[in-house]
């Protein structure tokens, strides 16, 4: 046998190979530095870091989560072994005896759930679904997978042995011989033996090692390409992974990818299938009957809304809710928006807010550039003035082409402003153009009609239901900026000032024509809304509660409308477009892309 010069020959394989182990375990994860990433990495992350780093940073560096499907589904199939049962039997090292527990049809002596082991030597961590024992301390730990067992040699993929791998590292640190382990998948009910041998163990600690340099490098990995793996994972909706691809690929080749087709895949659902929940009734009260919201009025009459189906709860006015429900709102991330009577959106309740310090951090850091705001400023402030552009040539009768000419020509100006106030400026000369010129998208028979803009309170119907428009805009824009891990009240083009949503007002800029503004065009043409269905007293004009309900309803089908999203060509909802143009912006203040692609209409 040859032996390279300098090597000690006297070392057999398996030797080298502990002793290679070894040096990998001192590398896995050491004790943190104050401020740092926890200390103990969970046998989970090694199984993510193996099957899709970006996924790893976004759950355990950014602390992101979002259930689909299949995590529900995942969680059902692991009900019975979430909850802690059984007992261990000592390891042999162990001075103290337990009692045994009598076998039961052949089973091992003890069976244990829920199983919690951690080391710091290691780094590791791992809550262990099933853990069979005897008493000589051989144990079996079985880790449940929701699938299919796949058709592999190894029995299962590298990411779910590495997980199960981990968990028997931790188990021998703890004093337990174990030399067997197993996968069962609950889909064919299967219980598949894996192999623990030196390689996977490498492979592992190999893991460990580098969730560790992703996490002290602090730079989210970037996203695969056109992976199979990101069909069903639950995270595609913050990962974006097609959509920061192609918006690089735009940015770093904008010649040779003009006129390039941009449709890419559709990885998550076009709508939300969640309803939101708006009571209005003054003194109303919602309670909680199991998975059930209970809405009494207070004459008595009853209404239910099932929480599973709910998207969010609006509360306007006087209307109370139970401490109970409120708890059972939070527990399945479903928040709560408060209204004024007169429909002024005051402001959310929800769960935790997102575990994503570092976006946070990210923007308030661009808040304070003032290069930034302006940047951001001014995409949105010409998203805007375009996409009003836009409206009025699809609905006016017969637009001025002067007005349509002084839109384009302010947009453009929007765009090389040089200071905020300037662009405050040229939005307020658009807006004017704009409303002078919104009566021509009105069926002059109906009633109504539009003297300008003005606001609090509203001094007519048109205005009184803009308002209403732009504050349930504002709500759902604050609701999906917090979804999105950002800060609704601080925003880059509006300035902060107390109870003012900023970053809503921001994003929601280059949507106000086409949601709120259509909306309100459609119910006065389609006649939903009559010139009978406001109260009118000397200081303003508001809608009737009966009149109110209907734009809400109208308001919401709008947002349920599909639509070719303009930058990637798929179809999806508006509501779902909210949700996605917020989580744009997070990518581009984590400079993942370079710009914010505007929302505009055609």
């Amino acid at each position: 046998m040859l032996t390279m010069a300098g090597a000690d020959s006297s070392k057999d394989p398996a030797t080298e190979t502990s002793e290679a182990l070894e040096a990998l375990r001192a590398k896995a994860l050491p004790r943190r530095e104050p401020g740092g990433m926890p200390a103990l990495l969970p046998a989970r992350m090694v199984n993510e870091v193996l099957y899709c780093e970006r996924l790893f940073y976004l759950e355990w560096v950014q602390g992101e989560f979002q259930d689909n499907v299949f995590t529900v589904d995942g969680r059902a199939v692991h009900r019975r072994a979430d909850q802690p049962g059984g007992r261990l039997p000592a390891p042999p090292a162990a001075d103290a005896e337990p009692g045994a527990i009598e076998p039961d049809d052949g089973r091992p002596p003890y069976v244990a759930r829920s199983v919690w082991l951690s080391s710091e030597r290691m780094g590791l961590t791992a809550k262990i679904d099933v853990v069979e024992g005897h008493d000589s301390g051989a144990v079996i730990p079985i880790e449940y997978k929701r699938g299919s067992a796949p058709d592999v040699p190894e029995g299962a993929y590298l990411p779910e042995r590495a997980q199960l791998c981990a968990q028997v590292l931790l188990l021998r640190e703890h004093g337990y011989t174990c030399n067997e382990a197993a996968l069962y998948f609950a889909k064919n009910k299967r219980r598949v033996p894996i192999l623990i041998d030196d390689e996977l163990q490498r492979r592992t600690l190999e893991a460990a090692v580098r969730a560790k340099e992703i996490a002290e490098k602090g730079e989210m990995p970037p996203p695969l390409v056109d992976s199979p793996k990101c069909n069903g994972c639950s995270l595609v909706g913050i990962c974006l992974p097609d959509e920061v691809n192609l918006l690089r690929r735009l940015a770093e080749r904008p010649a040779q990818n003009e006129g390039e087709p941009r449709a890419i895949r559709r990885l998550h659902p076009s709508r939300d299938e969640r309803l939101p929940v708006y009571v209005q009734e003054q003194g109303a009260r919602i309670g909680l009957d199991g998975e059930v919201l209970s809405i009494k009025s207070p004459d008595g009459t009853k209404t239910e809304a099932r929480i599973p189906g709910t998207s969010q709860v609006c509360l306007l006015g006087n209307v109370q809710i139970t401490t109970q429900a409120m708890r059972a709102l939070f527990d399945r991330g479903i928040p709560v928006a408060y209204f004024t009577t007169g429909s002024y959106f005051v402001g959310r309740a929800m769960a935790n807010d997102s575990n994503n310090v570092e976006l946070r951090i990210a923007q308030y850091r661009a808040a304070d550039d003032p290069v930034r705001c302006l940047e951001l400023a001014r995409t949105w402030t010409a998203a805007k003035i375009r996409n009003c552009r836009t409206l009025l040539r699809r609905n006016h009768k017969d637009p001025d082409p002067v007005v349509l000419s002084e839109l384009e020509q302010l947009a453009k100006k929007s765009e090389q402003a040089e200071q905020l106030q300037s662009l405050l400026g040229l939005e307020g000369t658009a807006a004017r153009f704009y409303f002078a010129a919104f009566n021509g998208m009105l069926n002059a028979d109906l009633g109504f009609d539009l003297d300008g803009r003005n606001r609090r309170p509203p001094l007519d119907p048109v205005n009184a239901m803009l308002s209403l428009a732009y504050a349930l805009l504002t709500k759902d824009f604050a609701l999906a900026t917090g979804a999105a891990g950002l800060d609704p009240m601080r925003g880059f083009y509006h300035q902060p000032r107390f109870g003012k949503p900023s970053l809503a007002l921001d994003l929601m800029e280059e949507f106000r024509p086409l949601l709120a503004d259509s909306t309100v065009i459609g119910v006065i043409n389609q006649a939903i809304i009559g010139p009978n269905d406001f109260i009118r007293n000397p200081t303003g004009v508001a809608l009737t509660s009966a009149a109110r309900r209907k734009f809400i309803l109208a308001y919401q089908r709008r947002l349920d409308q599909i639509v070719a999203h303009p930058v990637f060509g798929y179809r999806i909802s508006y509501r779902s477009v909210l949700e996605v143009q917020a989580r744009l912006l997070g990518r581009v203040l984590l400079g993942e892309i370079p710009s914010y692609p505007s929302f505009r209409t055609r």
